[in-house]
């Protein structure tokens, strides 16, 4: 069924159908609520009845819960839903076209996408705490350049994994947001003359509501950077359970095998959270590049923003859910870590800030020790538990307490 055949005369070549034809299916029950909602503005404006209303609201929420009434000679979602609706379908467009009516749909769909990104970076940020909670003291590294800097604790630096989440939490709201504006009643581009009542949240331009896609790319780039920090996450478990580092052993539960190698245990999850970060920037780049040049008001070119979209969702929702369960079932090797954390050369600083407290100028203490550490004469005066519990907030001496407010922020423990 296609909605604008009374102009076309014929059937499209089996080609252009082909290429044409929208992969929508997942939009189903969000244009289903748009529609009910246009609907409610027909019943408004009186070109609805009471019993019309009733019917669609009825029909509605079954269509929107039967993913087989789609059918293959629908052109899209629209069409299909226009086509259940029987004789009453046949009215239901008036006051609307199919661009305001997607741009409706696609903006309830990505509401929905960023509640639900909410929800999993909120139960990984807490599995997270809870293993802070446990390792708060845990002695470790820090590191830059891949190279030991100065000690920290384990539980310090996985607080800095929730930072990253907390932020990315924030993303996935203000894309909510700007999601949150209602196109109903643009039309095409110009409106209607039927008097329907405004939508709440209606948009202030006709031509804007049709034509923005920026709700869309929001949400790709709360995506997109929620998956740059998945990847850091994932490189550091990927080194930390290698045999050069040895810090963490992988669960069995959320690791893989060799197919030739019998000994090997493989942070497979790991890598696939930093193998999609790629995959999360192309989608990106690509609505981007596909908006960047289009003229108002709306074009077909757009019918490109839901694949992207729908792909990012589910990578999203299933690569929480996994680094959730990998997270969950690390196990530490604290000697290890220890071990790595009493390198005296991570307590440099700490004797060049004991010389500044002393009077000696910053620069010249860094040169002393410097040259002590050169000479391999260099000893620290501290142990690396000391130099920790020096180190207020936002520093690794104060763990326990930023804990806490981390859980403030997110919620109770699991």
């Amino acid at each position: 069924m296609t909605l604008w055949s009374g102009r076309v005369g014929g059937s499209l070549d089996p080609a252009v159908w082909e290429f044409l034809h929208a992969a929508d299916a997942d939009l189903l029950p969000y244009d289903c609520e748009a529609t009910y909602q246009h609907a409610e503005r027909l019943h408004g404006a009186g070109l609805l009845s009471d019993d019309e209303l009733s019917w669609v609201e009825e029909r509605l929420a079954v269509i929107a819960n039967d993913p087989a009434g789609y059918l293959p000679e629908d052109e899209d979602v629209h069409s299909a839903i226009e086509r259940q609706l029987g004789d009453v379908g046949r009215k239901i467009h008036a006051g609307r076209s199919r661009n305001d009516q997607v741009a409706a749909a696609f903006r309830l769909y990505v509401l929905d996408a960023c509640a639900e990104a909410r929800a999993e970076i909120e139960a990984l940020a807490l599995v997270v705490l809870s293993f802070a909670e446990v390792e708060a003291e845990t002695l470790l590294p820090g590191y830059t350049h891949l190279q030991r800097g100065q000690p920290v604790t384990l539980g310090h630096h996985l607080l800095a994994w929730v930072e990253m989440l907390d932020r990315d939490r924030s993303r996935f709201m203000a894309a909510a947001s700007a999601a949150a504006e209602s196109p109903l009643g643009a039309g095409a581009l110009a409106g209607s003359t039927l008097g329907l009542p405004a939508p709440p949240g209606q948009m202030r331009n006709s031509i804007d509501a049709v034509s923005d896609r920026d709700f869309a790319l929001d949400y790709l780039y709360a995506t997109t950077v929620l998956y740059v920090h998945l990847s850091r996450i994932g490189e550091e478990i990927v080194l930390w359970s290698t045999g050069e580092f040895g810090f963490v052993r992988l669960p069995e539960t959320a690791a893989t095998g060799s197919s030739m190698m019998p000994q090997k245990l493989n942070p497979d999850v790991a890598e696939l959270a930093r193998g999609k970060a790629g995959t999360a920037i192309g989608r990106l780049t690509g609505l981007l590049a596909t908006v960047k040049g289009l003229p108002l008001a709306y074009d077909r070119d757009l019918q490109e923003d839901k694949a992207p979209i729908f792909a990012a969702r589910a990578d999203v929702r299933l690569g929480l859910r996994a680094l959730t369960a990998l997270v969950a079932g690390l196990e530490v090797d604290r000697e290890r870590m220890a071990a790595a954390a009493s390198d005296p050369l991570v307590l440099a600083t700490d004797a060049a800030e004991a010389l500044v407290r002393e009077g000696v100028p910053f620069r010249e203490a860094h040169e002393r020790v410097a040259a002590s550490v050169r000479d391999g004469s260099f000893t620290p005066h501290a142990t690396a538990a000391e130099s920790v519990a020096a180190r207020a907030a936002p520093g690794p001496g104060g763990v326990r307490e930023a804990i806490a407010e981390a859980r403030s922020r997110f919620g109770s423990s699991l």
